[in-house]
C-alpha cells in the first residue's frame, strides 16, 4: 500500500487515492488514512482533537489549511494546485511533517 511516513515518525499517511491529484474529475478521491503512533494521552483529555494540516506549495508562498475532525483517521485531502506540498501536521499536542506530491489530473 503506498504510504508516506512523517519526518519524526509520529504519523503515516496511507494513500488510498494514489497517485494524489490536484483535481479528480470522475476518478477516485484523494483518500488518505492518517495513522498516528500511539502516544500518551494528556491528562484531562476527553475527546481527540482535530488533525490540523497546514500545507505549503514548495518554492512558493501558497498555503492552505485543512482539518480532519476527531484527529488522525480517514480523510479526503484535496489541494488547489499540483506540485510538491510540505504538510505541517498538529493533533492532540503532537506534531510531524511530510511532503506529498499532487499530480495534474
Amino acid at each position: 500500500m503506498p504510504h508516506v511516513l512523517g519526518a519524526r515518525g509520529e504519523i503515516v499517511a496511507v494513500l488510498f487515492g494514489h497517485p494524489l491529484a490536484q483535481a479528480r474529475k470522475g476518478r477516485p478521491t484523494n483518500k488518505i488514512l492518517w495513522v498516528a503512533r500511539p502516544g500518551a494521552t494528556p491528562s484531562g483529555a476527553t475527546a481527540p482533537q482535530a488533525l490540523r494540516i497546514t500545507a505549503t506549495l514548495d518554492g512558493t508562498g501558497t498555503r492552505v489549511t485543512r482539518e480532519v475532525a476527531g484527529g488522525p483517521g480517514p480523510s479526503i485531502v484535496d489541494i488547489p494546485q499540483a506540485g510538491c506540498w510540505r504538510l505541517e501536521l498538529r493533533w492532540s499536542g503532537r506534531t510531524d511533517s511530510m511532503d506529498l506530491v499532487y499530480a495534474d489530473s
